[in-house]
């Protein structure tokens, strides 16, 4: 069975658009992960994915 390798990002979610850019990235093929508050600003968050890199 091959073994899945994966590709990571970080993206900050902008206050009003965050929906917005969940679909985008989602449309790209990435699946979110996790968001977080920004440890260096905790008024924003930032949301984690991941996609599979072709074979």
């Amino acid at each position: 069975m091959p073994q899945v390798a994966w590709e990571y990002a970080t993206v900050p979610l902008l206050p009003g658009s965050a929906k917005q850019i969940l679909d985008s990235w989602g449309a790209d093929g990435w699946e979110l992960v996790q968001v977080v508050v920004n440890p260096a600003n905790p008024e924003q968050l930032v949301a984690y994915f991941k996609r599979a890199l072709p074979a």
